[in-house]
C-alpha cells in the first residue's frame, strides 16, 4: 500500500502575465497581503500532512529559496529591536517543511516540471488536498482536482471526460488539453492539484512534446488511464488563480478580510471606494 509522502510545486514559469513586475521578481514571490504567493502553497501541503516538498524552479528564482532559508543578519536585527513576533515568523519559515529545490533549465511545460521531481492558491485550510489524499489512500489510485467552469473558459484548461462514482467523485475516462468550447465534452476543468501514484513518472517518460515543445501533463494522465484508475475530485470554492490579475487582487481582498488585524480597515476601505465610485 502506497501513501502520499512528497509534494511537487512547479515554480519555473516565466510569469509573463505579471510583467513588468515579474521581470525582476519571481511571480511566486508577489505578495498576497504580506506573504508571498508560494508560501500559501507550501502551507497548504503542510496542512495536508506533507512535509517533504520539492520546488521546481528556474533561472532568476533564487529569492524563493532565500525566502525559506535562515537569514542571520535579519534575525539579529529583529532581536535587537525587540520585534519578537516578527522574529518568530521569520524563523518559522525555515522550519515549515523539508524543502528541496531543483532547477528546470528550460520552461518545457508542467509535465516536464513534474518529471524532474500552476499558480493556484487554495484558501480552504487544505480541505481539498486532504480529501484527495484520503481518496488516494482508500482507492490506491491517482486523484486530480476538478472544477466546473463556464463553457467559454474550458479552453484554458485540461477538460475531463468522466463517469460518476459518488457525490463529488468521478472516474476519469479521458482528458483533453485546452479544447475549443464547441468541442469540449464537459465543463469539468482539471485544476492545479494532483495526487499521483508512481506510475505517472513512467507515463511522463513516454509522452511527446506538444505545442511550443512543451510536455503536457494531460498527455501523461491519458497514458496513465490506459493502465490504472484515475479519480476526479470535484470542488466548488476556495481557489484563486494567482497568475491572473483579477484573481490575484481578489485573493488579496479575501485573505485580508480573514485577518483580524486587517478586516475592519479593509472592509471600510471597500465600502468607501464603492460609495465614491457610485457602485452602490
Amino acid at each position: 500500500m502506497t501513501t502520499v509522502r512528497k509534494a511537487v510545486i512547479p515554480a519555473a514559469g516565466l510569469g509573463t502575465r505579471f510583467l513588468p513586475a515579474s521581470k525582476s521578481i519571481p511571480k511566486e514571490m508577489l505578495p498576497i497581503v504580506d506573504r508571498p504567493t508560494i508560501e500559501y502553497v507550501v502551507e497548504e501541503a503542510v496542512r495536508a500532512g506533507i512535509r517533504d516538498i520539492l520546488v521546481v524552479n528556474g533561472r532568476g528564482k533564487g529569492p524563493i529559496e532565500d525566502h525559506f532559508d535562515r537569514e542571520p543578519e535579519l534575525e539579529a536585527a529583529l532581536e535587537q529591536k525587540g520585534k519578537h513576533d516578527l522574529l518568530k515568523q521569520v524563523q518559522a519559515l525555515a522550519e515549515l517543511a523539508d524543502l528541496h529545490f531543483v532547477r528546470q533549465h528550460e520552461p518545457l511545460g508542467l509535465g516536464h516540471a513534474v518529471s524532474v521531481a500552476r499558480d493556484d492558491v487554495m484558501v480552504d485550510d487544505a480541505a481539498l488536498l486532504r480529501s484527495m489524499i484520503e481518496i488516494h489512500d482508500r482507492e490506491q489510485a491517482s486523484v486530480v482536482a476538478l472544477l466546473e467552469v463556464e463553457p467559454d473558459e474550458i479552453s484554458a484548461y485540461g477538460c475531463a471526460v468522466v463517469d460518476p462514482i459518488d457525490g463529488d467523485e468521478f472516474r476519469l475516462r479521458s482528458v483533453l488539453e485546452k479544447p475549443k468550447p464547441e468541442d469540449a465534452p464537459s465543463n469539468l476543468a482539471v485544476i492545479g492539484r494532483y495526487v499521483f501514484r508512481p506510475a505517472i513518472f513512467d507515463a511522463l517518460d513516454r509522452i511527446e512534446p506538444g505545442a511550443g515543445g512543451e510536455l503536457q501533463l494531460t498527455d501523461a494522465i491519458g497514458l496513465l488511464l490506459k493502465e490504472e484508475t484515475v479519480i476526479g475530485r470535484r470542488f466548488t470554492h476556495g481557489r484563486y488563480d494567482a497568475g491572473m490579475k483579477v484573481d490575484f487582487l481578489r485573493a488579496n481582498l479575501e485573505l485580508a478580510l480573514d485577518r483580524p488585524d486587517l478586516a475592519a480597515d479593509v472592509e471600510a476601505m471597500i465600502v468607501e471606494v464603492v460609495r465614491r465610485r457610485g457602485l452602490a
